[in-house]
């Protein structure tokens, strides 16, 4: 059986519920501990300004997620990645109803709220889909004259079936169309989700950007108001912390994102572009001669406007 369902896929197959439960005691732990810590930010810093607090939000940030990591070999319970997304989207989908929302227009309130349902499905969806494996066939092996199926992969130009047929590194899985795997949603990204996963990535660039707007109005009118002294400090300190977390998030998802737009532009798998020497369809010789330089080549670019329209036909 392919070790493919890691993170929430993997607690889903567990034999103990136990395991299962403790595992999102531990995310939602994690979760905590991290957005606790960011919320210290401005609480000793208060004289800096948001955009001054973001490197120091960035380093804490990392500094209790190591934190949490250490913690985990103490107690013998891993967290899983999704349910880390999942209870993030949470907290701050929780935090904006409870405590930002008073200060949101109704057409912002129904925009946001809409933004982080959709997130939640879209997450379910991507969860619980295929991502297109491929099954290991035994025919292959004997039409291409190969020992073992990954053999069979690296060599597909002998089986047009094959094409782009990719082994993931991470869960052992043959994906067709394979682009990563991704952690934070517990599968691999291949044929059959890549259009999933891009409009779940550019969600997420939208809701986490939305509700930056919505706190830093509900902060700056805070400020300006004179009501910054009567509002709760841990509530308060909390939607800086969350804002801050945002920002972030934005940050290295719109440089994410861009990237593989460029991918879809050029009809290249981010596999392909790191191993492009492991597939011998990437590689090509000036020279016949065995010492020639090796060059890249993409055999699958089509141009830019055909190479969109291929990502976009559905299935």
């Amino acid at each position: 059986m392919s070790r493919l369902a890691s993170g929430l896929q993997r607690l889903r197959r567990s034999s103990s519920q136990w395991e299962v439960l403790w595992s999102a005691l531990a995310s939602c732990g994690l979760v905590l501990f991290s957005q606790l810590a960011v919320a210290m930010v401005p609480r000793l810093f208060p004289f800096l300004s948001l955009l001054a607090m973001l490197p120091i939000a960035g380093l804490v940030f990392i500094a209790a997620i190591v934190l949490g990591r250490l913690w985990r070999r103490f107690i013998g319970v891993a967290a899983s990645a999704p349910l880390f997304v999942l209870f993030n989207i949470l907290l701050l989908w929780g935090v904006y109803v409870f405590v930002i929302r008073r200060e949101t227009s109704s057409l912002l309130d129904m925009l946001i709220n809409a933004e982080c349902a959709l997130l939640l499905w879209g997450f379910y969806r991507i969860l619980s889909g295929d991502p297109g494996i491929v099954a290991c066939d035994s025919s292959y092996l004997e039409e291409a004259g190969c020992k073992d199926f990954v053999e069979a992969i690296y060599s597909s130009e002998k089986l047009p079936m094959l094409s782009r047929v990719r082994q993931c590194t991470w869960c052992k899985a043959n994906i067709r169309g394979y682009d990563h795997h991704c952690p934070a949603f517990g599968t691999c990204i291949g044929q059959k989700n890549h259009r999933l996963f891009m409009a779940l990535l550019t969600g997420f660039v939208v809701a986490e950007s939305t509700y930056t707007m919505c706190s830093t109005k509900y902060i700056t009118r805070c400020i300006s108001s004179g009501t910054i002294r009567s509002e709760n400090p841990v509530s308060l300190n909390i939607v800086i912390s969350t804002t801050l977390f945002s920002i972030l998030q934005v940050l290295w998802q719109i440089v994410f994102l861009m990237w593989h737009i460029y991918c879809i532009c050029f009809n290249i798998k981010t596999d392909e572009w790191i191993n492009w020497k492991k597939y011998p369809e990437f590689q090509m010789k000036e020279q016949p001669r065995s010492d020639s330089e090796v060059k890249f080549v993409n055999p699958y670019d089509k141009g830019m406007l055909c190479n969109i329209r291929e990502f976009l036909k559905p299935e």
